[in-house]
């Protein structure tokens, strides 16, 4: 199996079927979200990288220099990596649609790919945080993405998450939100609004 650059697992879906791409977060690895990607659409390619960087031994996606603080040319040349990951299997596996599933870290590189070159069809940012205000993309238009929050995440503050929902709905994108009262953990109303999502 080619690696493409990532480390991954992947299940082969139905052929001209859909393609899921599911990142961990930070210190998570290739096994987090892969069964979890394979339960939410059971056709579908499923494909779960591992982060190519470490910090302290847990992967990520890309170098920080601290909390939500972003080694920002490391995040570019993580982002042309990803997004070239992606459509390198999307190709392979001739994918109808292109769906993106990512959590804190992994939301994170899904989010800065989406501002970049657009990609994904469909998204699901789970705690995301975008640091800094990202540039226009006209490509945005139509796409559709779930974002799912705490509203005390004291990782990922929830006025950054709507700000980022915010430029994705000056962008054109259709933005749902999913949110619950607690802080960085996924709880139970996300995971039935990214099935909902999902499904749709």
């Amino acid at each position: 199996m080619v690696d493409h650059g990532y480390v991954h697992k992947l299940k082969a879906g139905r052929p001209g079927g859909p393609i899921l791409f599911v990142l961990h977060g930070t210190g998570g690895d290739e096994n987090q979200f892969f069964g979890f990607g394979a339960q939410l659409l059971p056709e579908a390619t499923v494909v779960s990288p591992r982060g190519d960087v470490s910090e302290h031994g847990a992967a990520r996606f890309f170098r920080r220099t601290g909390e939500g603080v972003y080694d920002m040319a490391d995040l570019a040349r993580a982002t042309e990596k990803m997004a070239g990951f992606v459509k390198a299997l999307a190709g392979e596996h001739d994918a109808s649609e292109i769906i993106g599933l990512g959590y804190s870290n992994g939301a994170n590189i899904l989010a800065n790919v989406l501002i970049e070159e657009g990609v994904f069809d469909k998204a699901v940012l789970m705690h995301p945080l975008i640091p800094f205000r990202p540039k226009d993309n006209p490509a945005l238009a139509g796409r559709k993405i779930l974002i799912t929050a705490g509203e005390r995440d004291p990782i990922c503050p929830a006025p950054m998450t709507q700000a980022l929902g915010d430029y994705f709905t000056k962008q054109k994108a259709t933005v749902e939100f999913e949110w619950h009262s607690g802080g960085h953990d996924i709880r139970q109303n996300e995971i039935g609004a990214i099935e909902r999502f999902l499904k749709a």
